[in-house]
């Protein structure tokens, strides 16, 4: 039986599909495998297929934050959006949710029950998965202020961790230097609060995201951190690369710290533009920009 057809048992499978098609930036090159796991258990075989016939895999939310090379991926991309995507919400202001579970449903199901919380989550365009792995935030909030613990798979068993055990900073978490750990779902408290406070709040940020981010445009949200003490959009003007492009890719007009895929950009001209704004802003101010956006199937 050809590994299409193994992996078929256990989910969707689309062979040789172009990462573009799943990715807010739309580049990407093709992977060898796409596949979309029916539910944990079924995850697990896939892993177990992986393991077995040596073949890599990266696990994909919808694909908000990454920056995925140009080249083929030998390998498979097990995406969680289109079935673990359950949430469930009880008397206690707890949200339980699986981690393909989109983080803009989760703020608005939320607002619905006049829960407050996640009213930063909803102009986010990803999972609650990616949201746990990155630490994603806005307004000065982030969803380790909400996040109670976290369902994970690690060692081949799946088990509830304690947000506290994850090492949660800005844009950080522990999932980032543990490569092997699968996040599964989450479990969120969030307090009582004034429905339409609440809603009110949310369409305000909806207004200015609309107002000063180019949303009409592929992207992958802010690029880069701030620093220490700085802005990070303030110091890309203060290089004077607002508007700056290499091929396709251009930095925003409206936000400085976007990139967006203006006309039809390879991840290539994406990640020069990176590079270039890091050395300027390196050489002019002495600091190091880190991106938020992370990288997948660079070669360096």
């Amino acid at each position: 039986m050809n590994l299409e057809k193994r992996f078929s048992a256990y989910g969707d499978v689309k062979c040789n599909e172009s990462l573009a098609k799943h990715t807010t930036f739309q580049v990407g090159g093709d992977c060898q495998y796409f596949v979309y796991p029916k539910n944990e258990l079924c995850l697990m075989e896939i892993l177990k297929i992986c393991q077995n016939e040596d073949l890599p895999y990266k696990i994909f939310g919808r694909g908000s934050n990454l920056l995925c090379s140009d080249d083929p991926y030998v390998g498979v991309v097990i995406c969680l959006e289109r079935y673990m995507s359950d949430f469930y919400f009880d008397e206690d202001g707890i949200c339980v949710a699986q981690a393909g579970c989109s983080i803009i449903l989760l703020a608005h199901e939320a607002m619905k029950r006049s829960l407050s919380g996640l009213e930063f989550a909803s102009g986010i365009p990803g999972t609650l998965g990616g949201a746990i792995y990155m630490n994603a935030g806005a307004y000065r909030s982030a969803i380790s202020d909400v996040l109670q613990s976290v369902f994970v798979l690690k060692d081949g068993e799946c088990v509830w961790m304690d947000s506290e055990q994850l090492d949660y900073d800005y844009r950080h978490s522990r999932f980032q230097r543990e490569n092997d750990w699968i996040i599964l779902g989450g479990r969120l408290q969030l307090q009582p609060g004034n429905q339409k406070e609440i809603s009110d709040c949310m369409d305000s940020r909806r207004k200015r995201r609309m107002s000063t981010q180019p949303l009409d445009k592929p992207c992958a949200g802010s690029m880069f951190r701030n620093p220490e003490n700085a802005q990070a959009w303030e110091l890309i003007e203060k290089i004077g690369y607002r508007g700056k492009r290499i091929g396709g890719a251009m930095v925003s007009e409206k936000h400085a710290n976007f990139i967006v895929n203006e006309d039809h950009a390879k991840a290539a001209d994406i990640a020069a533009l990176v590079k270039e704004i890091q050395r300027k802003v390196r050489e002019q101010f002495g600091i190091e920009l880190r991106t938020e956006v992370e990288r997948f199937n660079w070669k360096i």
